[in-house]
């Protein structure tokens, strides 16, 4: 009796490592739309790659001018989970990303799959990437395909047990990379559709607009309201348009404070926001409406206590 019962318990573990096995393995993009991705441009890419940000995380600390076009990584971003660093993307083939295809870039920015085959942390927001565009994405890699080479590797992670287990990732997919866009705008509103797509996918603004849970998810029904930073010290603000965030800014003011860094306090963007500021001031005037389209367009919710 007792061995059938042992042999019973080993046959469930068995089973359910093989299940749990299955359900955290990455799943990468379609064959077919991977076969079908569109020709970038890097005329257009360089839109894109201002619009997400790219140099704010992964140029070099302190990187000034034209040096924040030499993607070599090395920036740290310490979470209750582990200490993140910005890997190195630029087009060397040995210490950056040069050897990839396009195939693998897609499934990266789009479902957080290294070329081997192993998760990316969600610190790299690809959850929000997901919802980009296969233009957009084959547009951002044929510019960054021009940027200059960097032949430094960047420092590894530092992320203790368990969270060095990339597979569990995988359930952590299963919960939080949702491509669906979050918030609802008409359908035939083009300014709202464009801000909804720069602000939740190429912007990725919830990645810091949105407080977490115990497991590092986006809670959405605090949707851009702000939170606790994830250093530890200071919040990240709310940007609905309740009285609590910036409920009193017209849409006049939100333009103004992208191109300029000034708010209508007569203050100054600071900290990471700051980096953002400069990258939308290089988007066209009409993305940056559209951006304060949307933000006064979605809930307004009070700051989580």
């Amino acid at each position: 009796m007792l061995n059938r019962l042992t042999l019973i318990v080993l046959c469930v573990a068995v089973l359910g490592a093989a299940v749990a096995w299955i359900l955290s393995a990455p799943r990468p993009l379609d064959a077919d739309q991977l076969a079908n991705l569109p020709t970038g441009s890097a005329t257009a890419g360089e839109q894109v790659f201002y619009a997400g940000g790219c140099a704010s995380c992964h140029a070099a600390p302190k990187a000034e001018g034209d040096d924040k076009l030499k993607l070599a990584g090395g920036h740290e971003f310490a979470t209750p989970f582990g200490t993140f660093v910005a890997s190195n993307i630029s087009p060397d083939a040995t210490a950056g990303i040069g050897s990839w295809s396009l195939a693998e870039f897609a499934n990266a920015m789009k479902r957080g799959i290294r070329p081997d085959g192993v998760h990316y942390y969600p610190a790299f927001p690809y959850p929000s990437y997901s919802r980009m565009t296969d233009q957009d994405v084959a547009d951002l890699w044929a510019y960054m395909a021009t940027l200059p080479k960097v032949a430094e590797a960047a420092p590894d992670h530092q992320v203790p047990f368990p969270f060095n287990i990339r597979r569990t990732l995988g359930f952590w997919k299963l919960l939080y990379l949702k491509p669906e866009m979050v918030v609802d705008v008409p359908a035939d509103d083009p300014v709202l559709l464009r801000g909804r797509y720069l602000v939740e996918a190429l912007g990725h603004c919830a990645a810091c607009h949105t407080p977490r849970n115990i497991l590092g998810g986006p809670d959405l029904g605090s949707w851009m309201a702000g939170g606790a930073a994830p250093e530890g010290q200071g919040r990240i603000p709310n940007i609905t348009p309740h009285p609590d965030g910036i409920g009193d800014w017209s849409l006049t003011d939100i333009v103004y404070s992208l191109e300029t860094g000034f708010t209508p306090e007569f203050d100054s963007f600071g900290s990471t926001m700051a980096d953002v500021q400069l990258n939308m001031a290089q988007l066209p005037e009409a993305d940056r409406q559209a951006i304060a389209a949307y933000l006064k367009h979605i809930p307004g919710i009070a700051s989580p206590k």
